[in-house]
């Protein structure tokens, strides 16, 4: 969703609240925008697994043949232009899902500082900004989010650095399937991310 389509304007809500409010509907949009780059980028890497084992079935003098045909003799005999081409999205892609943790960096230091800042003014005393979370609840929130994509982040590096190298059939089907399933961001991310709408009051009662 683009924008802050979860973040209707909401009159009484103090500045500390509004914040928080606006950062739980950036999380949502920051999630569903990495989700779609996850999609786009098993595309892009199911394309580069697939050239791959057909290059191991092909007859080496058929892409030596290729090459010479080719008006560029200055590039290596086993080199794809598509491949090349199918490398080059994955990197993209994963540079994009590199910004987007960026952002969600940003969104838990900017909590943070809404915590401290509550806890200054009112102490341990405060009353919920909303329901029934205590304040420091969206920051412990977005710290348990923000690891989670951390590491899968690592993983996607990993996968982006080797998957177009390994001549392990099995091993680039493992590199698929870490992409696509993203192990290390667990079911309970779900229920972070609906906990915090719903309690913003992004999501209805």
């Amino acid at each position: 969703m683009a924008g802050r389509s979860l973040t209707p304007k909401t009159p009484g809500l103090s500045v500390s609240a509004r914040k928080i409010k606006d950062n739980a509907a950036d999380w949502h949009n920051l999630i569903m925008k990495w989700e779609t780059l996850n999609g786009n980028g098993f595309s892009s890497a199911t394309k580069i697994v697939n050239i791959k084992i057909a290059s191991r079935f092909k007859d080496k003098s058929e892409i030596e043949c290729d090459n010479v045909a080719s008006d560029d003799r200055s590039l290596p005999p086993d080199y794809n232009v598509e491949l090349d081409e199918y490398c080059m999205e994955l990197l993209g892609t994963f540079e994009k899902m590199t910004k987007i943790y960026q952002k969600m960096e940003k969104l838990c230091s900017t909590t943070k500082g809404i915590c401290d800042l509550e806890k200054y003014h009112h102490g341990d005393h405060r009353t919920p900004l909303f329901h029934t979370w205590p304040t420091p609840y969206f920051y412990e929130a977005s710290v348990k989010l923000l690891e989670m994509y951390s590491k899968e982040l690592k993983l996607k590096q990993t996968i982006v650095q080797e998957i177009a190298h390994t001549a392990d059939q099995y091993l680039s089907m493992v590199y698929l399937s870490s992409w696509l399933y993203q192990p290390y961001i667990e079911h309970s991310s779900r229920v972070i991310l609906e906990s915090m709408l719903l309690e913003t009051g992004h999501r209805s009662l």
